[in-house]
């Protein structure tokens, strides 16, 4: 494999406010430019999940993308499906509490699209990640208890795994951090079949 010679400083961008995706990255020595996209996601409409979050990613990377040059541009989005239903970000916490009381003691499907766009190279990949996840059997005072913690609010999927949502899941099968924003191993062969080994990216810290 040719090992491309990307290793300016700043090299890697991620498309994203999410915190989550940022601490990700850093736990394992990537310390990316952060550049929100503000993509307004209404625009895209689809049903078909993988698609969705697919599209939402390399929109997200693609429109960050004109301000950097010589850079990795990372864009992702997730969602979650449950009985056949796709879940964003919950829209208030009456939303989010209804939504635990559909999602407890049954089974979801986490995806995470996943885009690089290389402005060295002129090339885009784009992935998906599916984790699948099973809810423990909350009861009413658990569900409304974790609704007012503030923290499903911010997360696809209304619960987090980095965090107290961790207490009500009760296993996940597939990638753990693809259920927290990106899937690691995902990105590292994404990486790889551009060209680059992720331990390069250790140098920018």
């Amino acid at each position: 494999m040719v090992i491309s010679s990307l290793l300016t400083p700043g090299a890697f961008v991620l498309a994203s406010a999410s915190p989550a995706r940022r601490k990700l990255l850093q736990t394992v020595g990537i310390d990316p430019i952060v550049r929100h996209s503000q993509f307004d996601e209404s625009q895209i409409q689809c049903e078909d999940p993988i698609e969705l979050v697919q599209t939402l990613a390399h929109c997200k990377a693609k429109t960050v993308a004109p301000y950097f040059q010589d850079c990795l541009i990372f864009g992702g989005d997730s969602l979650l499906v449950v009985g056949g239903e796709i879940y964003g970000k919950p829209g208030s916490p009456e939303e989010a509490i209804a939504r635990w009381q559909k999602m407890r003691g049954h089974q979801g499907t986490l995806y995470t699209g996943h885009t690089i766009i290389d402005q060295k190279q002129q090339k885009t990949l784009i992935r998906c990640g599916i984790t699948q996840v099973y809810f423990a059997n909350l009861d009413n005072a658990t569900i409304e208890a974790y609704v007012n913690s503030g923290e499903p609010l911010n997360c696809a999927g209304c619960f987090a795994l980095e965090g107290k949502g961790a207490l009500f899941i009760e296993k996940i099968e597939g990638c753990h951090s693809n259920v927290i924003g990106l899937s690691l191993p995902l990105l590292r062969q994404m990486l790889e079949e551009l060209g680059y080994r992720v331990t390069q990216f250790w140098l920018h810290k």
